[in-house]
């Protein structure tokens, strides 16, 4: 009997101690569920909706300093990395919800610890090849789009540039549209305009990739992605390979965007992603856009958004007309280019067969820069 006095002695002095700290923890007001909230010194509204019936709400950010606004109150925190911060939001004088702030990495801050690759990587990786604009799909592209027309008779560049807006305008971007089964140039835009629907970022970049082919201009589709091997989001660009410039350059047909640095010199994905880590001057073009409707900034499109999407890349080995039209019996090689942190290291090279389309994948990884970037022959 004693033993069990003494236990329940000791539960009641546990549970008096979680109440006081509870009573400890910063307290603010509200009327409104709504609650606005500044990050250093951008300030976002209606940034969080206060819900009692949660248990504990927990908020998360890469900021140094996080305000929380009610209506009627506020409360300031100085972030620092590994700690949380907790305090109570008290709705309409009765109803507690508590809410803790807690870092977490920003997306620029995980790729910067992904700056290392290995360029003593000699793991066999086949060559890439380009398809030759010679190619009779290719040929009815250029004749059927009128590509001469809208490319121009002006440099490489201009070339480049004027294939690039009109797929973006031509082609609206759905990012939750499903892909149709034709996965081509021509079929592509002609379904597009048959159902009035848009395509997501890797079919404009299909699209766009296949135009250049038919130029001449070698090219081919990137897919960027996290860190993370299962994700929700990525993005594919169209990295193009100038001649006269004499290395790629970043092209993306979703947000009619390319990147330079503040002299004006065009870029390609590894040299933007080698600029973000080391916090070197980038500059968006001023007309970068989405749908026609919302403009882009570096800082969202290039800091938030790629920074996300610039850990790792995959391509087609081969960059030629209907490369993801699902059929029997084909056969499609892509190639990853990764860091030395990256989760999946191995194997080197996979080979899977989908039995549903009777399409067989393989799979090569890298963490050599210089053997996905190789030049054109």
């Amino acid at each position: 009997m004693k033993q069990l006095h003494f236990f329940t002695v000791l539960f009641a002095i546990l549970v008096g101690f979680s109440a006081i700290a509870q009573k400890k923890l910063p307290i603010i007001k509200a009327n409104s569920t709504s609650v606005d909230i500044k990050e250093d010194t951008n300030l976002r509204k209606n940034a969080w909706r206060i819900v009692p019936e949660e248990k504990l709400d927990v908020y998360t950010t890469s900021a140094k300093k996080v305000t929380f606004y009610t209506d009627i109150d506020s409360i300031s925190f100085s972030i620092e990395p590994n700690k949380q911060y907790d305090f109570i939001i008290l709705l309409n004088g009765k109803d507690s919800a508590r809410t803790q702030i807690k870092y977490k990495p920003s997306r620029l801050d995980i790729l910067k610890g992904a700056e290392k690759y290995n360029y003593s990587d000699n793991r066999f990786i086949p060559k890439f090849n380009y398809q030759s604009k010679q190619d009779p799909n290719l040929i009815k592209i250029r004749k059927d789009l009128k590509l001469d027309s809208i490319a121009g008779k002006g440099n490489e560049l201009s070339q480049i540039f004027n294939l690039l807006h009109w797929v973006h305008n031509l082609v609206k971007h759905d990012g939750s549209s499903t892909n149709p089964t034709l996965k081509n140039a021509i079929d592509l835009i002609k379904i597009c305009k048959v159902e009035r629907r848009g395509v997501n970022c890797r079919m404009l970049a299909t699209i766009l990739n296949e135009c250049y082919l038919s130029m001449g201009i070698n090219s081919r589709y990137v897919t960027c992605m996290p860190k993370e091997t299962e994700f929700d989001d990525c993005h594919v660009i169209t990295m193009v390979y100038s001649k006269d410039l004499k290395k790629w350059i970043w092209i993306d047909p979703t947000f009619d965007a390319y990147v330079m640095d503040e002299k004006g010199n065009l870029l390609g994905l590894l040299e933007v992603r080698e600029r973000l880590i080391k916090g070197q001057p980038l500059v968006l073009n001023a007309d970068a856009n989405w749908n026609r409707e919302i403009l882009q900034s570096k800082e969202d499109y290039l800091e938030n958004y790629m920074a996300k999407n610039l850990y790792r890349f995959q391509t087609p080995l081969i960059s030629e007309y209907d490369t993801e039209t699902w059929k029997s019996g084909k056969v499609v090689t892509y190639v990853e280019l990764l860091p030395l942190d990256g989760i999946e290291q191995t194997p080197q090279k996979l080979e899977q067969l989908n039995n549903s389309t009777g399409v067989k994948f393989v799979y090569y990884k890298t963490n050599n820069p210089n053997l996905f970037w190789t030049i054109p022959e």
